[in-house]
C-alpha cells in the first residue's frame, strides 16, 4: 500500500482542511493509498476543532500530524513553521517512509523539494494557486518593501523550480493552465498539468437534505420572514474580497428592492461587514452577521434567493477556483458574482445559473439590480445539475487518482 505525506500549511482545523483537502484523501484511501496529513493549525482553531477532526480521520484511518501556525512576526515566523515543517516531514519519513509528497502552495513546497531530493521520494505539485502572487495582489507583501520584494523573489524561483522537478502538476482552473503552458522560462514543457477545480460535497450541500429542525432555529435567530428576499455572501473577508464593492451593490439592491436582507455567513471580521454596511448606508437591520460550523453552512446558505461575492480581478486569481462557487451552485443558488477570476465567468455562463459583472461600475450593478426587481430567476435544478457535472467531489477524487496511478504506477 503506497503511503503519502501530505503536507498543508492550512490547518485542518479551518473550513478549507475540513472542505477541500480531507475529503479528496478520505476517497482516494478507498483505491489503496495511506496518508499521513502534517499541518500547521491555528492554536484557537485547534482548541475548538481538534476533536471533530480526529473523527473524521479516524473514519478513513488517516493519520494527523500537527504543529503550530505562527502568525509574527512576519517573514520569521514563517521561516520558523517551515523549519518546524521540515523536521516533523523528516521524523515521519524515518519513522514510516511515504513514497510520495503531495502538497500545496507555499512554504510545504520548500519541504516537499528537500524531501524529493533527500529521500528520492515522488513529489506532486498541487498548485492551489500563483501563491507568491496572491500575496502581492492581496495586499499581504507590499514590493515596496526590500524584505518583501527579496520573499516574493525567492518564492518566485523556487515555484519554477517546482514546476520543473515536480513529478507531476495539479491546478485549479483551465484559465492558469493555459497560462502556465506558455511559461518559457520553464525548461520542462509542456508541463504534465492536470486540472482538478475545488469540488462541492454534493450530499452535504444539498437542498433536499437541509435539517428543517435548525432552519426554523435560525430562522426565529435571524429574524426572517416568509417573504424576506435574501442575498447572502459566504466566507472570508478582506484581502481579496471586495468587501466595499460588494456592500455598494447591497446599498443598491436594498434601494430598489424593500424585502431585501443581507446574510454574511462569515468566521471572523464580522465588525468590518458591519462597518462597510454603514458606510454605504445599509440600514443595519437588513444586515445579519453569522459565523457557522461547516454542517450548519448549507442550512444559512438554503435562505439564499441570490449569493454575492466579488473577487478583485487580478493576475493570481487566474489561478483560482472559489470553493464557495460550487457550494452555492450545489444548493441551487443563482451567484452574482465578477469576472477576471479563474473559470468563474467560464462556468455562470454555460449552466446559465447567475449575473457576471464585468466592472464595478453604477451601471452594472443597476443593470443586475433591475433584472432581479423585474422578475429575472434561474432554474434552481439545472444550476445544481452545473454543480454535480462540474464541481463534484467523485469527479476530482478520480482525477487525483489518475494524477497518483501516473506517479506511483
Amino acid at each position: 500500500m503506497k503511503h503519502i505525506l501530505f503536507i498543508s500549511y492550512d490547518g485542518m482545523t479551518d473550513p478549507l482542511g475540513q472542505s477541500q483537502v480531507i475529503p479528496y484523501l478520505s476517497g482516494l484511501t478507498r483505491y489503496g493509498y495511506r496518508f499521513t496529513i502534517l499541518s500547521c493549525d491555528k492554536p484557537e482553531k485547534y482548541a475548538v476543532n481538534k476533536n471533530y477532526v480526529e473523527e473524521l480521520l479516524h473514519e478513513a484511518s488517516i493519520k494527523w500530524v500537527s504543529i503550530p501556525y505562527h502568525k509574527s512576526p512576519p517573514v520569521l515566523s514563517s521561516i520558523y513553521d517551515y523549519r518546524k515543517l521540515k523536521a516533523k516531514a523528516k521524523e515521519i519519513y524515518q519513522a514510516d517512509p511515504f513514497d510520495m509528497v503531495h502538497t500545496r502552495p507555499g512554504l510545504p513546497t520548500l519541504a516537499a523539494l528537500w524531501l524529493k531530493k533527500k529521500f528520492a521520494v515522488k513529489f506532486l505539485d498541487d498548485v492551489r494557486g500563483f501563491w507568491a502572487d496572491e500575496r502581492v495582489d492581496g495586499g499581504m507583501w507590499n514590493l515596496g518593501n526590500p524584505v518583501f520584494k527579496a520573499v516574493y523573489s525567492f518564492f518566485k524561483r523556487h515555484e519554477n523550480e517546482c514546476l520543473e522537478k515536480a513529478d507531476y502538476v495539479t491546478c485549479l482552473t483551465y484559465a492558469a493552465k493555459t497560462e502556465m503552458l506558455t511559461w518559457k522560462h520553464i525548461k520542462k514543457q509542456p508541463l504534465n498539468i492536470e486540472v482538478i477545480p475545488c469540488s462541492a460535497d454534493l450530499q452535504l450541500f444539498d437542498p433536499s437534505n437541509i435539517n428543517r429542525g435548525l432552519k426554523e432555529q435560525f430562522r426565529q435567530e435571524l429574524k426572517i420572514s416568509d417573504g424576506d428576499i435574501i442575498f447572502s455572501y459566504l466566507g472570508s473577508i478582506g484581502g481579496w474580497y471586495l468587501t466595499e464593492e460588494m456592500m455598494r451593490l447591497c446599498k443598491m439592491i436594498a434601494d430598489k428592492i424593500p424585502a431585501a436582507k443581507f446574510l454574511f455567513i462569515s468566521p471572523h471580521r464580522h465588525e468590518v461587514i458591519e462597518e462597510a454596511a454603514a458606510k454605504q448606508g445599509v440600514p443595519s437591520a437588513k444586515i445579519m452577521v453569522r459565523q457557522a460550523a461547516r454542517h450548519e453552512v448549507p442550512v444559512l446558505l438554503s435562505f439564499s434567493h441570490y449569493a454575492l461575492f466579488f473577487i478583485k480581478p487580478c493576475y493570481s486569481k487566474i489561478s483560482s477556483s472559489p470553493t464557495k462557487h460550487g457550494e452555492i451552485m450545489a444548493m441551487g443558488i443563482p451567484v452574482i458574482t465578477n469576472s477576471g477570476v479563474g473559470d468563474v465567468e467560464m462556468i455562470v455562463n454555460k449552466y446559465n445559473s447567475g449575473f457576471v459583472l464585468k466592472d464595478f461600475s453604477a451601471r452594472s450593478f443597476a443593470e443586475v439590480v433591475n433584472a432581479i426587481a423585474s422578475g429575472k430567476t434561474f432554474d434552481k435544478a439545472a444550476v445544481r445539475k452545473g454543480a454535480s457535472e462540474f464541481y463534484a467531489l467523485g469527479e476530482a477524487i478520480e482525477r487525483y487518482r489518475k494524477v497518483y496511478k501516473s506517479i506511483l504506477g
